[in-house]
């Protein structure tokens, strides 16, 4: 079945091209039961991402377009009153999908960015006092503008928090945006690689990868290191712990492992941490928060 994983990446690089390892670390990313944050300018391939992983996995797929005036109805559903019936009848909105694509998040307002909090928490969402299920697996993949972008309402730290991993896509390099410009204006067909059923048995397989003392004493470590030190402008909560434990578990997964290694902790440590510990501060050109971390942290005494 970890082939199957390896098949869904070569599968998605045909049309996100020259970007292996950000494939690969957002189907680490759903391995562990997470959701996914894209930062990045326009056109870079983030809503192409998300329809591939869609693909893939065969997975029911909805894009909600965030903008200044779209309201949580709009994305959760709403009640409506039928005179045949006489009754009020839930009409379920976009987020009642398997992989939901929030794009351009930080267009909206709060309150609309607020009403994911407890679809992504919870995987429910509560409607006119009815609490109804998500589908599963539910996955929230979000796209962001840059905050210098005009119309952009920055995420708060609560709802940073909720996103496992972040990830940047970035330009191509010369020779992938070329095959780009020399590839058919119709993209290929993704054939779904991995079935429903087969996601729900490698998601429980990634819980089952062993870590010993001496990892979780790392993880444990870095995570208190944030807490302890003024170098940071914002610490991990045991949220963000557990996201890096899982995510952790679920490198060593893709890499054939059935043991977590203090390096699968630092492949998968920058796009966990770095938002969280960071909040809406700009990007540094200098070295990461995350870098800065891992540089403080010796596994070796853990």
């Amino acid at each position: 079945m970890r082939s199957d994983i390896e098949n869904c990446i070569k599968q998605i690089s045909r049309i996100v091209k020259g970007k292996e390892n950000e494939i690969q670390l957002s189907l680490i990313c759903l391995l562990a039961k997470g959701h996914l944050l894209l930062e990045d300018l326009p056109g870079m391939g983030k809503t192409t991402l998300s329809q591939a992983l869609a693909n893939v996995l065969g997975l029911e797929f909805a894009r909600i377009q965030f903008t200044s005036d779209l309201l949580p109805a709009d994305m959760l559903g709403v009640n409506i009153f039928e005179n045949a019936s006489q009754t009020f009848r839930f009409h379920p909105g976009p987020i009642f999908n398997q992989l939901v694509l929030a794009d351009e998040i930080n267009r909206a307002s709060p309150k609309t960015q607020s009403a994911l909090l407890e679809a992504m928490a919870e995987r429910q969402v509560t409607i006119d006092g009815v609490t109804r299920s998500l589908p599963s697996p539910f996955f929230v993949i979000a796209s962001q503008n840059p905050l210098h972008q005009s119309g952009t309402h920055p995420l708060p730290e609560s709802q940073l928090d909720r996103f496992s991993m972040q990830l940047s896509l970035g330009y191509p390099s010369f020779e992938a945006e070329k095959a780009m410009l020399q590839a058919a204006d119709e993209p290929p067909i993704l054939s779904s690689v991995i079935e429903i059923d087969q996601l729900s048995v490698l998601q429980e397989k990634v819980c089952q990868v062993s870590v010993s003392d001496s990892v979780m004493n790392y993880i444990l470590n870095l995570v208190n290191t944030t807490r302890d030190s003024a170098d940071f402008p914002n610490a991990i909560s045991p949220r963000g712990a557990k996201t890096l434990y899982r995510a952790s578990q679920a490198v060593a997964f893709v890499k054939r492992r059935d043991f977590v290694t203090p390096e699968d902790v630092q492949f998968v440590l920058p796009s966990v941490f770095e938002h969280r510990l960071r909040g809406q501060l700009a990007a540094s050109t200098a070295t990461t928060y995350s870098e800065h971390l891992m540089q403080q942290v010796d596994p070796l005494a853990a």
